[in-house]
């Protein structure tokens, strides 16, 4: 293992470098190429060429100026993705004003707090509800004098209000911007404490997008599209706009994942970015559709299949005449429904913003003209820090610095950076920006990671996080809840133990999914979530992945008894971010009653079970026995099946079209899979909350784990 990896930089970028550039040499060099799309009323694609948003920027840019906006004057920007948002994005950066961006999901007393922090002269909402939150916080804040409405015909106003600017006025301005003037000020998303705002230059983010080209070249230089759904008020999205824009992409702006399916059938895109939750939904989508028989057989073994063939690949290993006809089947079936779900041009997966599970990046990585690329980073570097490259990409790991950056281990296992990304300081707090950043630039991550000998870079936890149970073993929560969240009718999960016995864990229902579950388990939808978690159906299931999470560590490190609760985290409550990170010490504290009487009770609750989740637990038992009976059968079908798949012989081929006609359209005629059947089942799940000592005393040892489930 290496201390420190850092690599030379590719493209240096010069004064002129500005977020403002990227747009205006592509409208100038191509302004009829088709830049972004938008959804109307209707959901229709609509086509917006670089010299249309090019023009529409600098006509708003003169709009702000004729408001009074100059350089350094705070815009503030409450709303979800869309092209409004990308246009005032770069007319703020064409004459030097400052953005803040505010999250859609924050609350008005979050929203408050960052307009009093910076003091904007003018704010945009995205809708009705956005701008009435910002003209009440206006009412006490006389700095900020103008409010628009981007569903209002926000940019029509602000061309209005900028006939009286002439364009030497604008190209003054616009000249007088630098690549390390301020661009914005990003609020950290508060998963470790109260939101920080970080201010970045426009280098921090130009350095990025042109040195990213170089190493990922056809998935963000070339020819590409780019469907939007991440909220632009997180710096992930906002250099992927970048990028976009700078290079030769199309971005299509959509406010949300709510209709993502149907949306990637008809935007096509050739790449998409999202957090682990929106791959896990996919995943899990496609695999509850299987549902529990021969297709629920056959998903199972095609998952295990592209999990080691993207091992293999990676290794560069030759595959053998047998797996390659294995890979050929699977493809043809599973691969082929999933490939249709996520469209035509899909050719990139990439991945940030939390730790996702390792075999569910090969299980995509492993599927034909599909590359998973994974990176790490963090607002205060702009985002993409380390990142997988195009020849040298690592499923696992996060990849390796950027050019002309660096990372770094320190004595306690945490991961610094550095880099011409790395953030100018916390806005109006030196205090808390000596705390992060050394003079020398390095940057402490809180992150604990390990570097390969080649440079690869492994997230092994959260320095905070690190769990000391009350027989002085150490344990990283994150590898546990990984695997655990794979778990279909779970969306969060939260390993505990510190100063405990044992380890334990809080894991969280997933609605739509669990009630999905339900019905291809032949069981009542319509039963309350409370009955759900109490029931011995959903303790069942959840015990295999955390059965699957301890079979990868000690019996001290492993999971002893969890508890089901019936509702997910959330931004109200304050135990998720709106980014959709877990606030672990919010988690604590509001349920801190029930990991103390509950999780670690001495002894085990006699309540009795509510009448509905007896019947559900007796329906469990029968559906078991039912399917005990029907094992043998589906045993000898199995072999059959690996014996036609393995058969080398100069018949293979028409035996092989044999299996695969029974398995792929099963007994009673029906196909295995379609892309509509996996697309109905992800576009209803799949939300907004997507747009990180071996003597110890615990339960008896004997046990395999005690679920609990929560009212």
């Amino acid at each position: 293992m290496l201390r420190e990896y850092g690599l030379k930089t590719m493209y240096k970028t010069t004064d002129e470098d500005t977020v403002y550039s990227l747009l205006a040499r592509r409208a100038i060099a191509d302004p009829d190429d088709i830049i972004a799309q938008f959804l109307d009323d209707r959901r229709q694609w609509n086509d917006v060429t670089a010299g249309e948003m090019f023009a529409e920027v600098r006509s708003v840019a003169k709009g702000l100026m004729a408001l009074g906006a100059k350089q350094g004057s705070m815009v503030v920007v409450y709303s979800a993705t869309c092209y409004e948002w990308g246009v005032v994005d770069f007319a703020c950066a064409a004459i030097g004003a400052v953005l803040v961006p505010v999250y859609e999901t924050d609350s008005e007393k979050q929203a408050a707090a960052i307009v009093d922090e910076v003091g904007p002269v003018i704010a945009f909402g995205g809708d009705e509800d956005h701008v009435q939150v910002l003209e009440r916080i206006a009412g006490n804040d006389d700095r900020l004098r103008y409010v628009f409405n981007f569903e209002a015909d926000a940019m029509d106003a602000l061309i209005g209000f900028g006939e009286s600017v002439s364009d030497d006025d604008l190209d003054e301005a616009i000249g007088r911007v630098k690549a390390d003037d301020l661009l914005t000020i990003v609020y950290t998303s508060g998963s470790t404490g109260r939101p920080k705002g970080a201010m970045l230059s426009n280098r921090n983010f130009t350095h990025i997008v042109l040195n990213g080209y170089e190493i990922l070249p056809d998935m963000l230089y070339n020819p590409n599209r780019l469907l939007l759904f991440l909220p632009l008020a997180h710096c992930f999205a906002r250099y992927i706009q970048y990028v976009a824009i700078g290079g030769h992409g199309v971005i299509g702006y959509v406010p949300d994942a709510r209709h993502l399916l149907a949306d990637l059938r008809s935007f096509k895109p050739t790449y998409l970015l999202g957090v682990p939750r929106v791959f896990e939904k996919v995943y899990n989508a496609a695999s509850q559709k299987a549902g529990a028989g021969m297709k629920g057989r056959v998903f199972a073994n095609a998952f295990d299949h592209f999990v080691n063939w993207s091992k293999m690949m990676n290794a560069h290993e030759r595959p053998t005449a047998s797996q390659k006809m294995k890979h050929s089947f699977y493809m043809g079936t599973v691969g082929a429904s999933i490939r249709s779900a996520l469209g035509p041009n899909l050719r990139f997966l990439a991945c940030g913003g939390a730790p996702i599970n390792t075999d569910l990046v090969h299980f995509f990585n492993g599927m034909d003209d599909i590359t998973f690329i994974q990176g790490y980073g963090m607002t205060e570097t702009a985002a993409p820090m380390v990142v997988n490259w195009q020849k040298a990409n690592r499923p696992g790991s996060v990849g390796r610095p950027g050019p002309g950056m660096a990372v770094s281990t320190a004595d306690d296992g945490e991961l610094l950076v550095k880099g011409p990304n790395v953030f100018l300081g916390y806005f109006e707090n030196p205090e808390m920006t000596a705390d992060v950043l050394e003079p020398s630039g390095w940057l402490h991550t809180g992150d604990l990671g390990e570097i390969d000998d080649e440079g690869f870079v492994t997230i092994t936890g959260r320095k905070k996080d690190l769990i000391i149970t009350a027989g002085g073993k150490n344990v990283t929560p994150t590898p546990l809840e990984n695997i655990i969240n794979t778990c279909p009718i779970l969306a969060h999960t939260v390993v505990v133990g510190d100063n405990k016995p044992f380890i334990g864990a809080l894991v969280t229902l997933d609605e739509d999914m669990t009630r999905s579950w339900m019905d291809a388990q032949g069981l009542d939808m319509s039963m309350s979530l409370d009955d759900i978690a109490n029931s011995a159906a959903a303790h069942a299931l959840v015990q295999q992945y955390v059965d699957k999470a301890n079979s990868n560590v000690s019996r001290a490190e492993s999971v002893r008894k969890f508890i089901i609760l019936p509702r997910d985290f959330s931004q109200e409550e304050g135990t998720m971010t709106a980014s959709m990170k877990v606030v672990r010490p919010k988690v604590l504290s509001k349920y801190a009653e029930i990991i103390e009487g509950e999780l670690y009770a001495p002894v085990p609750s006699n309540k009795p079970l509510p009448v509905s989740v007896q019947i559900l637990d007796k329906a469990t038992e029968s559906a078991r026995q039912a399917s005990e009976t029907m094992k043998h059968v589906q045993e000898n079908v199995r072999e059959k099946v690996g014996d036609y798949s393995e058969n080398l012989s100069e018949n293979v081929t028409h035996a092989y079209d044999i299996v695969k006609g029974r398995i792929v359209r099963g007994k009673d005629g029906e196909p295995f899979d379609t892309a509509a059947d996996v697309s109905a089942s992800a576009d209803a799940s799949v939300s907004a909350d997507d747009s990180s000592a071996d003597g110890a005393a615990g339960p008896e040892d004997g046990a395999a784990g005690d679920g609990v489930s929560r009212h």
